[in-house]
């Protein structure tokens, strides 16, 4: 069984294209959704997350500060470097049990925003960058979130650029508007199952 990590910059496009290997019946684990669970249900995460940053990174018991927790994401590195050398270990063992009874698939998805940035991609038999051009993912993001240009610029400038993530991948899937994606996943998922011992 292949482990597959999926990438892409904001707006990209990753949930279409994880959508449409979920719809061939493909396991994907979405890194970013685990991500959160964990920050809330695994007492060692949120021990560790209240000992550094304090009480208040934690809402109630149930939720976390978004707000305390965007801030430092987006404007403090080594903070954000702590936070993550937290969450990223905890998120890799709940992805490998997540793959532990999966053996009859030919292979699984990683889902990650941060898969290079993680470490997570050394540990992935192929990588795919989701593509899309920067006008186009600015737009997206903004209807999306209902946010202003200058904070999804913000978020893209917080993010690998799209070069360093083409550079790390094996396969690049075009999310542009204008080339369908359909027929690249399809293309995609034939190759893997070729390279698979599944």
């Amino acid at each position: 069984m292949l482990k597959i990590g999926i990438t892409g910059g904001i707006g990209s496009g990753k949930t279409i294209v994880c959508d449409i290997f979920r719809q061939l019946n493909i396991p994907v684990y979405n890194a970013d959704n685990e991500a959160g669970k964990i920050l809330i249900n695994n007492n060692s995460v949120r021990l560790s997350l209240i000992e550094n940053f304090g009480k208040n990174i934690y809402l109630n018991s149930s939720e976390i500060n978004k707000k305390i927790l965007a801030n430092i994401i987006f404007n403090d590195k080594k903070a954000l470097n702590k936070i993550n050398a937290i969450v990223h270990p905890a998120v890799w063992q709940n992805f490998l049990s997540f793959v532990q009874n999966k053996s009859c698939y030919n292979y699984v998805i990683l889902e990650a925003a941060i898969l290079i940035e993680s470490g997570f991609h050394k540990n992935m038999d192929y990588v795919i960058n989701v593509s899309a051009p920067k006008d186009l993912r600015i737009s997206r993001v903004k209807m999306r979130d209902n946010i202003t240009k200058e904070a999804v610029l913000n978020r893209i400038n917080n993010q690998l650029s799209e070069q360093e993530r083409i550079d790390f991948s094996d396969f690049i899937i075009t999310n542009d508007d204008k080339q369908l994606v359909l027929p690249q996943v399809l293309d995609l998922h034939k190759k893997l199952i070729i390279n698979s011992s599944c």
